[in-house]
């Protein structure tokens, strides 16, 4: 008697999961709990030049080809530097460890920069590492809600006494991040077919941000990063302004600061200006 539909679809789902070869995957407990080995001739028939196996094994190579294609378009930067046969064996390590569990696989990828720090005897590990983290952030920013935009006739209805104590809210497709190497250089080249840069080492800084449904990222100076950081945290600008003028080793006038505040404004990094209530 044949399985029904259900069981069918339940033991087509753990066959394709399964890690292993095809013969394993057939005989793993839970794929033999809803189907008898017995059975599997009879639920895979062979066909003229393919054993049950052989065809059982076109659906289980499908499905890993599609995660890795998924995982590809979310990791362009890392698929690029380990090339095909090394990127498809870091691919099939992680869905092994990390299987997906959800219907769609827009987060498949959330695991990767984890799964790549802990895997003994990576390539350029660190570096790996750090552009899967990058990676991942501006998928996760892709996917952020839309925001409005700082208007001009916003930032000119605050009153200028208020300015001390007033706190800028950034978009939500936005994060600011210390970087322990160029990735965003290295990620630029790729997009536009350039030679691979450098990736080296070197500290720097960076926002990136969302607008107008594309993904940009500005390199940063370290005062500039550490001014940005601040007030992407909810630090009141004066405050803000003020720990960059005081701290560091580069010396910041107050003209730059400003010219930098008027052109994150100007990029539309800040949804509002949100000003204490009055006592």
């Amino acid at each position: 008697m044949a399985p029904d539909l259900g069981n069918t679809q339940k033991w087509m789902q753990a066959v394709i999961l399964h890690p292993g070869s095809d013969r394993e995957a057939v005989a793993s407990p839970r794929a033999r709990k809803l189907v008898p080995a017995s059975e599997f001739p009879r639920l895979i028939r062979p066909s003229r030049t393919l054993d049950s196996f052989d065809r059982i094994g076109i659906y289980r190579g499908m499905y890993l080809a599609r995660l890795q294609e998924a995982l590809e378009a979310d990791y362009p930067g890392l698929a690029h530097f380990l090339g095909p046969k090394r990127f498809s064996d870091l691919v099939t390590g992680y869905v092994d460890r990390y299987p997906s569990r959800s219907y769609t696989l827009n987060r498949l990828g959330d695991r990767l920069p984890e799964y790549i720090r802990s895997r003994p005897g990576i390539v350029r590990q660190d570096f790996l590492y750090e552009l899967a983290r990058f990676e991942l952030l501006m998928s996760r920013l892709f996917d952020a809600e839309e925001s409005p935009v700082l208007t001009p006739e916003a930032i000119g209805a605050v009153p200028p006494e208020s300015w001390e104590t007033a706190r800028l809210k950034p978009v939500a497709a936005l994060a600011v991040q210390a970087l322990r190497y160029p990735v965003g250089a290295y990620l630029e080249a790729v997009r536009q077919g350039n030679p691979r840069p450098a990736t080296r080492r070197k500290n720097h800084w960076a926002v990136v941000y969302r607008r107008q449904y594309a993904l940009r990222w500005l390199d940063l100076s370290r005062p500039a990063y550490r001014l940005l950081d601040a007030l992407v945290n909810g630090v009141p600008l004066g405050e803000a302004l003020s720990r960059v003028l005081r701290g560091g080793r580069q010396q910041v006038g107050e003209v730059q600061l400003f010219s930098w505040f008027r052109g994150w404004v100007t990029e539309g990094l800040f949804q509002a200006v949100e000003l204490d209530d009055p006592a």
